[in-house]
């Protein structure tokens, strides 16, 4: 094990010699970059530089059990052409997508801060690597860990660039319901195009001829008036259908369990459904899991030649998930077709997420997981309410870090500043003379420190429930 651990210092230290000479390259194409205007040396270097930093990453959670996350934002879109046929970008209209592409992708690297947070890290790493050169040789583990720290100092994501992810993802979030509601609005007029309206002419039309019959031919006359009392039924009919496919009367009187249920039952399938769902969701949030399920459902017996299902809705903490599992022929894939794609769109919406699993020959299970979509089942938030001793260490420390800080520690500081001949409580003017300033300012960091930590294990504890309740008024006490 521990040949291993020099092994893995080894590498790193000899990662060293590389960066060097990655960082010599990067900043010779930022210079050119920016005083001779070669903007196509750019992006190869941004690139390597990510590849190190990824590759530090990967070592940190390998190694040292420190994860980091990358901090990059969402690689931009392809180009898209417009109904004039060309690819637009800013004000300038191309007629192929090969330039805006490749302007794209350079602003994208340019403005992404992570890119220029990689370069200073690579500026620094060597150095620190070798002043750790003596730990990372001595303590294999240790030092691997230390280094680990560091890197998470300038390569995970700050506030800022997750903020700037949260963006890019509910913009394009924003895009993917928008066109939701278009096809959705689309389906609509058509199904009441093709199917009502149509109807409607035809009872019209019939309607006209019974006028014109009624005196001088009243049985055709009542024979049309039957006609047209059966057209309106099956006018009343399709627009019940309709109706069910904009929000199903039944999912929002009884919920999506019961709705699911009522689905099961009208489908040519042998549906097995298991619900664990203590909570409802909202109503967006059913309506979109009850026409996934239905579009599953559909395919499985349009599509993969099922005869069973089953359909399993729980909830895991505060997520909704479900999964739909079926015996058909397999090989479904939401690159081909726009049933799957449909439903990752009605997903994203509320940060959703679909997972599918169909090797050819079957079977089928699809995966759909919503975050928060639903309460939390613990009750009273018992999950995120600190143990006992926890609580009892907190307000010990609370109660009892204002004696170091205070009195023996900043008042005893000024009293001796100053040359006050007070003895006093305060236990550092009774030691000799060279150990009263040392002892004096071990008082201010330990009661320091207890306040620290009497913040910290909390916050540590359950870091949501923190950030959401941290208010300067309450210090903390009551969430515990």
């Amino acid at each position: 094990m521990r040949l291993a651990r020099v092994g893995q210092v080894l590498l790193l230290l000899a990662m060293a010699v590389v960066q060097v000479v990655a960082f010599a390259a990067t900043l010779a194409a930022v210079v050119l970059t920016f005083t001779l205007g070669l903007v196509f040396l750019f992006p190869p270097a941004v690139l390597m530089t990510r590849r190190l930093a990824e590759q530090t990453r990967r070592w940190a959670r390998e190694w040292a059990g420190v994860l980091i996350e990358s901090p990059y934002l969402p690689k931009p879109p392809p180009p898209q052409r417009g109904p004039d046929g060309f690819y637009r970008h800013d004000r300038t209209l191309y007629k192929t997508p090969r330039v805006p592409a490749w302007s794209q992708h350079w602003m994208w690297l340019v403005g992404d801060g992570g890119s220029w947070r990689d370069m200073l890290w690579l500026l620094w790493d060597p150095f620190v690597k070798v002043i750790l050169a003596p730990l990372l040789l001595t303590l294999p583990k240790v030092g691997l860990y230390v280094y680990a720290h560091w890197a998470r100092l300038l390569l995970a994501p700050t506030a800022a660039s997750r903020l700037a992810v949260q963006v890019q993802q509910l913009k394009k979030v924003r895009s993917l319901a928008n066109d939701t509601q278009a096809a959705e609005m689309r389906r609509i007029e058509r199904d009441l195009h093709d199917g009502t309206q149509a109807r409607l002419v035809a009872l019209g039309m019939t309607l006209g001829a019974v006028e014109q019959l009624i005196e001088t031919n009243p049985a055709a006359a009542k024979a049309l008036l039957a006609k047209a009392r059966d057209a309106s039924s099956e006018t009343l009919t399709e627009l019940r259908r309709v109706v069910r496919g904009i929000h199903p009367p039944v999912l929002a009187e009884r919920g999506l369990a019961d709705a699911v249920r009522a689905m099961a039952m009208d489908s040519p399938l042998h549906v097995e459904i298991e619900v664990d769902l203590p909570n409802r969701a909202e109503s967006p949030v059913e309506a979109a899991a009850y026409f996934a399920v239905s579009e599953l459902l559909s395919n499985a017996a349009r599509h993969g030649n099922a005869t069973r299902v089953r359909v399993d809705l729980s909830q895991s903490e505060e997520d909704l998930r479900i999964t739909v599992e079926d015996d058909g022929m397999g090989g479904a894939d939401p690159a081909k077709g726009s049933g799957l794609a449909g439903i990752e769109r009605r997903l994203a919406a509320f940060d959703g997420v679909l997972a599918v699993h169909s090797p050819p020959g079957g079977p089928t299970t699809v995966t759909m997981n919503v975050p928060r979509a639903l309460p939390d089942r613990s009750p009273n938030g018992d999950k995120a309410r600190l143990p006992l001793w926890k609580t009892g260490l907190t307000w010990l420390l609370w109660l009892t870090a204002w004696c170091p800080l205070f009195p023996q520690g900043l008042v005893a500081a000024i009293l001796k500043f100053f040359e006050v001949d007070v003895k006093s409580w305060f236990v550092a003017f009774y030691l000799p003379e060279q150990w009263q300033w040392p002892f004096i300012m071990g008082m201010i960091l330990l009661g320091a420190s207890m306040y620290l930590s009497a913040v910290l294990i909390p916050a540590t504890h359950s870091k949501e429930r923190w950030m959401a309740e941290a208010t300067p008024r309450r210090l903390w006490l009551r969430r515990c």
